[in-house]
């Protein structure tokens, strides 16, 4: 029997009354680009493989970068802070994960995407000195080159703001359960850094160049790659305290996790798999992009609430806009389960406070 359901009476006398519903609303999931970043770009970028322009507002553009498919709008909005606060008061937000997006860093010359990582990452430290409340940061790593990548986190990791560690659901090509990424997955959990994913230019972009197919099904599929690659790969059961997060709600992986279980049984490529795919569900963290509430309750009926993270993809086109909504639609949650979701979840695999 779903309990303690929300009112349009009870929300409004709320906002009326000026009372805070939840201690801190904390989105895990949201994009930027720091200036730092963008002017990098613009002025070496070229010089490494990278076509740049602008948009008819001035936004800078990436227009291509080797690998990618998708071109990249730097918006001015995803860049200045006061306008990132501004949308995060309208979004009854407290607290942000800074992260980056495409066309990260994997294109570039190993040294160039040091210093393309370098510039975010210490973009990220900057914000949460400014604004200690409001921000906290993810780092991004030269994936490209693990050495580099390993040198790079061992610098951010000194500085007690940067939360997490920002992977893509692959590198290149390459899946995420090849042994030259291990040391990275080792060193995050050894520092009790959560890994989070994120979709890039997702595989099989012939097949999805109409009907916007490289968003509506490509990015999802791209975390369904990433969570059996993990699990199957070995790295899950080697890094058992390893936290990792799974954007666009697990995507296709949570509702698969019967044909994996199956396939255990038929396929000898998965005979070395002695768990149950199911024991893997609860494993990871899954953020709140199924853009349908029954979708979602039916998720976390199948992973359980302490497993959802409020986490948006924002401001991204198919992002959750508004996630207190959101989740206050959901069908059958109480009050404390929904402040899980949007303040406990998230704190908790950052690692931060859960009140301002």
């Amino acid at each position: 029997m779903y309990n303690d359901p929300i009112t349009h009476a009870t929300l409004g006398d709320q906002a009326a009354s000026g009372a805070r519903r939840y201690r801190r609303v904390i989105d895990a999931h949201m994009h930027w680009y720091p200036q730092e970043f963008v002017n990098l770009m613009i002025k070496k970028g070229p010089a490494h493989g990278a076509q740049m322009g602008e948009d008819k507002n001035g936004n800078p553009v990436v227009l291509s970068v080797p690998d990618c498919t998708q071109t990249s709008v730097m918006r001015k909005t995803m860049t200045n802070l006061d306008d990132i606060i501004k949308d995060m008061q309208k979004r009854k937000c407290d607290t942000y994960a800074l992260s980056m997006t495409n066309p990260l860093v994997y294109w570039a010359p190993a040294g160039f995407g040091l210093e393309l990582c370098a510039a975010h990452n210490d973009a990220c430290v900057a914000a949460h000195n400014k604004h200690p409340d409001k921000f906290y940061g993810c780092i991004i790593l030269p994936m490209q080159d693990v050495k580099l990548a390993a040198q790079e986190l061992e610098r951010m990791a000194k500085f007690p703001c940067m939360r997490a560690v920002f992977i893509a659901e692959h590198i290149l090509g390459k899946n995420l359960h090849e042994k030259e990424f291990w040391p990275i997955y080792e060193r995050a959990e050894g520092l009790g850094l959560a890994i989070e994913l994120t979709n890039l230019y997702p595989t099989g972009p012939e097949r999805m160049k109409d009907y916007f197919m490289i968003n509506t099904l490509g990015n999802p599929q791209e975390a369904g790659y990433a969570a059996m690659s993990l699990i199957c790969g070995g790295v899950m059961d080697a890094f058992p305290k390893l936290e990792v997060f799974l954007p666009h709600a697990g995507g296709t992986w949570p509702w698969l996790v019967g044909r994996l279980d199956l396939a255990r049984h038929v396929s000898k490529e998965l005979s070395h798999m002695k768990k149950s795919g199911y024991d893997y569900l609860r494993r990871f963290h899954y953020d709140l992009i199924t853009h349908d509430a029954k979708i979602m309750r039916n998720l976390i009926d199948l992973v359980g609430v302490d497993r959802i993270v409020a986490g948006t993809d924002f401001p991204q086109g198919m992002s959750v806009k508004q996630p207190v909504d959101f989740v206050e639609s959901i069908p059958g949650l109480t009050h404390q389960e929904r402040e899980m979701i949007l303040c406990d979840n998230p704190a908790r695999l950052l690692g931060i406070k859960t009140s301002l």
